[in-house]
Parts: structure tokens; C-alpha cells; sequence
């Protein structure tokens, strides 16, 4: 099928499955479907490995001081955890903002690298683990089959890798192959900040040195800031910030912690510095914050 066939065959099988507001998983392994009817507030999240492929509305995505945004037709493929800022910017009650969601499978991804054994151009988009591409017709039609799976559970565990294949077989056929194998090629530079990375995610309570995060990164320290901040557009200590505040988020949120006790939690010896830094990254004091997202969950979507 033709390209806007298959984006209006996705849009209302994505419409179909996910009825209600916010995110849905599937019983498709790794595929989540989401659904927004209004524009929502900034969500501040950490985006996985994946490719999000949007069938109707538009949303914008800021990693530090990078922005981009896509829609329907277009898709962004991320290839290492992000943390990023993103809003739906368009959509209604009549045309919600409708995407999929397909976290990408490392170990296939590899399979197939291997088995394709060709040269795969380098792209070199702003950010070097994230990009947006329009989405050709036979991607399009792919993320129809797999999504058609949802009507058909007795097919899902037999088919369902088969079609996955055929989606990431396209993806690394497409614009931004060479974002895509350089996760998967051996001592390449995103492999050394992946583990940097890696190491802030299980210690972001910590306080560290550079010198002490490039040991485990396998890397010279001017070497890990270098491509630290290539590959994710910000340094190694902004990215350590943008994680305890999101936690520090999630423990007021989901805990019920005070706004100090929830600092200290993360990893902030001050109060003052920790509130600071709170309404700087998220628009509001954190009990203010906090309150206007209770009052308003529908308001955030993650994908």
C-alpha cells in the first residue's frame, strides 16, 4: 500500500487499540501505543532506545538546548537513553495525537548488522544519538502488520519477530542507519559513553569526577567530555542534573516526599541549591509543580 494509505491504516488501528488517554503497552513485545487529546505539558523523561513513529498530530522533543519536532509521516529513531524534554504541540479531541512506540531490540539489531554485511553511510545530525526522518511507505506498511498483530494475540509469539525483523532490517536501510550500527559496532565511541552513561544512571545519588567516570567509560577524560557532549548535547554533570531532578520529581509525586527530604534523596546537600535548580528545570517550586500534575495527569504522555 501506497504511504498515506498506510499512515491512515496505522492512524486508525492506533486510534482503535488505544481508546483512553496516555500511554498503553501491548501484548506485542516492546510496542507501546499512546494517545493525547490536547496539547500537553512538558514531560521531562529519560527516552530509551526506539523508534517513535507518529500517525497523527505533531510533538516536540528538547535535548538541552537541541529542539526538533516531527509529525505525522515522520519518525525519531534515539539510540541511547535521553533525557529530554517533550510536549504533544498538536492535537484534539477530533484529530488526537496518535504514535507507536517500538523499543529497539540490541541483540536483532545485531543479527541483522551482521548477516546485511555492507557499509552503512554515517549520518551526522545536531545530536548523534537521536534524529527525525520522514517515514517511507514501506515502514509505514511494516508498523501496520505489526500493530494488526493486536487483533490476532494467537499470532503475536509466531509473526511478530518476523515483522519486527522487517522493520529494523528497514530502519537500518534508511536515513539513519549509521546512527543505529554505531550502538552495535565494537570500541565505537557511543559504546564508551553508553557505559558512561550507564554508570550516572546507577549512581546519579553520587558525586563524581570526571577522571572517575572516564575509568569507566575506558576513555580519556578530554575524550569522554568531547564525545559525551557530541553524542547527547550536554556534559556529563547536566546529564547527572537532568536525572536526580526527574527522580526528585518522582519521589514527591509518587511518595509523598517533602521538597528537602526529596533533594537529599538524589544526591543535593543544599535545599535552597535543590529548589533552585527544581524551578529551573521543570517552571514552577516543586510543590507548585507537583500539584498542577495531579491536577492534570492526562496532561503527560512519554512518547
Amino acid at each position: 500500500m501506497d504511504s498515506m494509505t498506510a499512515r491512515t491504516t496505522l492512524r486508525d488501528m492506533i486510534a482503535r487499540h488505544a481508546k483512553d488517554e496516555g500511554v498503553h503497552e501491548t501484548a506485542v513485545p516492546r510496542l507501546t501505543l499512546v494517545r493525547a487529546s490536547q496539547p500537553t505539558e512538558p514531560l521531562h523523561a529519560v527516552h530509551k532506545p526506539s523508534i517513535c513513529m507518529i500517525a497523527q498530530g505533531r510533538k516536540r522533543l528538547k535535548l538541552c538546548e537541541n529542539l526538533m519536532e516531527y509529525g505525522a509521516g515522520s519518525h525519531l529513531v534515539a539510540s541511547l537513553d535521553l533525557p529530554v524534554v517533550g510536549h504533544v504541540c498538536e492535537a484534539s479531541a477530533e484529530e488526537p495525537y496518535l504514535c507507536l512506540r517500538l523499543d529497539l531490540d540490541l541483540a536483532l539489531l545485531g543479527t541483522l548488522v551482521l548477516e546485511m554485511n555492507a557499509p552503512i553511510a554515517q549520518t551526522a545530525p545536531s545530536c548523534k544519538a537521536l534524529g527525525v526522518a520522514e517515514t517511507p511507505a514501506a515502514l509505514h506498511d511494516a508498523a501496520v502488520r505489526l500493530v494488526a498483530l493486536l487483533d490476532r494475540p494467537q499470532d503475536i509469539p509466531f509473526l511478530a519477530p518476523l515483522v519486527e525483523r522487517e522493520l529494523l532490517y528497514l530502519l537500518l536501510r534508511g536515513e539513519h542507519a549509521g546512527l543505529l550500527h554505531q550502538m552495535l559496532t565494537p570500541n565505537h565511541r557511543l559504546q564508551n559513553v553508553n557505559r558512561a552513561i550507564g554508570w550516572i544512571r546507577n549512581n546519579f545519588h553520587r558525586p563524581f569526577s570526571i577522571d572517575q567516570l572516564a575509568q569507566e567509560a575506558r576513555m580519556s577524560s578530554s575524550s569522554l567530555h568531547e564525545h559525551f557532549r557530541a553524542m547527547t548535547n550536554m556534559s556529563p554533570l547536566q546529564y547527572q542534573k537532568q536525572l536526580r531532578l526527574q527522580e526528585a520529581r518522582r519521589l514527591i509525586l509518587t511518595e509523598a516526599l517533602d521538597a528537602a527530604s526529596a533533594g537529599r534523596r538524589v544526591g543535593y546537600d543544599s535545599p535552597s541549591q535543590f529548589s533552585r535548580e527544581y524551578r529551573r528545570q521543570f517552571g514552577a517550586p516543586p510543590l507548585t509543580d507537583v500539584s498542577r500534575l495531579k491536577s492534570q495527569p492526562e496532561q503527560l504522555a512519554e512518547a
